[in-house]
């Protein structure tokens, strides 16, 4: 086993992290030793890491733990992405001091967009998601991962595009799943097998190009696709409109009989640019319930 020290610059809050990566059942997260496990694919070999964090806010440092040296400096790589280390949040903070976010950004000061552990099981997971209260969406993303993925050193991964593409749609709705939900996860899967989507070159594409490449697949609207180009790219000026979680934030935020349109929605972001991931990353925060440490 190998171990590594890291050094970030802050204000980088990781137990906030912690707190939302718990909201998921499938995360691997201890908030008494600050840890949480990352099953990551380094050319496409599963691997586990641990990270632990061992600063804070303004002098955060970490503690990464792996197995195999042979991957180490790529699965580094791409810790920094994952969990944002790899660009400081002061200027996103600064950005948004004298914007209506502040008290926001100040009472979640140091949380990082944490990116989904790889593209695959991002997009998947976005279209478990569609259409579903938060806390039924987890439970079903867990019942597929726990049903037909698989599990190393305690953390869960999800099943491959070649599994998936390989189940028929009844063992999904045995699990609860819809018909068509079965269907689209069943389809992007054969899609990708198929050669006709490349999840691997997505980072290299801008995100106009993204979205059009996703939208032409069955299942996959600009919600989905936002969220891909959020969570699984890291992109940071993305503003899912039609996203309820957000809508309420702002019902909550602007004190609104009913949920803003989409003009609205326009008007009050365009200040929060070019940082729109971060605003709805802090707009969602607002409304969710603090999970209790164990």
């Amino acid at each position: 086993m190998w171990t590594e020290k890291l050094q970030v610059q802050g204000p980088y809050n990781f137990d906030l992290v912690l707190e939302r990566l718990s909201l998921d059942p499938l995360q691997v997260v201890d908030f008494t030793n600050r840890t949480v496990k990352v099953p990551l694919y380094i050319e496409r070999e599963p691997i586990v890491l641990q990270v632990q964090a061992i600063g804070y806010i303004d002098e955060p440092s970490f503690i990464i733990k792996g197995h195999s040296e042979v991957y180490k400096s790529k699965a580094i790589e791409r810790l920094k992405k994952v969990f944002h280390w790899h660009q400081p949040l002061e200027g996103v903070s600064r950005h948004f001091r004298e914007s209506d976010l502040r008290e926001i950004f100040e009472e979640h000061r140091g949380t990082a967009i944490v990116l989904d552990f790889d593209y695959y099981s991002c997009l998947v997971k976005c279209i478990i998601h569609q259409q579903l209260n938060l806390s039924f969406a987890h439970t079903l993303t867990e019942r597929f991962v726990k049903t037909f993925g698989y599990q190393i050193e305690g953390a869960w991964f999800y099943p491959t595009s070649e599994t998936t593409a390989q189940l028929q749609i009844e063992q999904l709705r045995a699990i609860q799943f819809s018909g068509r939900k079965a269907e689209y996860v069943i389809g992007l899967s054969e899609q990708i097998i198929q050669g006709h989507l490349n999840l691997d070159i997505m980072d290299k594409l801008s995100d106009q190009d993204v979205m059009d490449t996703l939208i032409k697949i069955r299942g996959i609207g600009r919600w989905t696709a936002e969220n891909f180009l959020l969570f699984g790219l890291g992109r940071p000026n993305l503003f899912p409109k039609a996203d309820i979680g957000i809508q309420n934030a702002l019902k909550k935020l602007y004190g609104l009989p009913q949920k803003p349109t989409q003009e609205e929605m326009e008007t009050y972001s365009v200040k929060w640019a070019p940082y729109l991931s971060y605003a709805s990353l802090y707009l969602w925060r607002s409304i969710e319930k603090r999970s209790e440490k164990k």
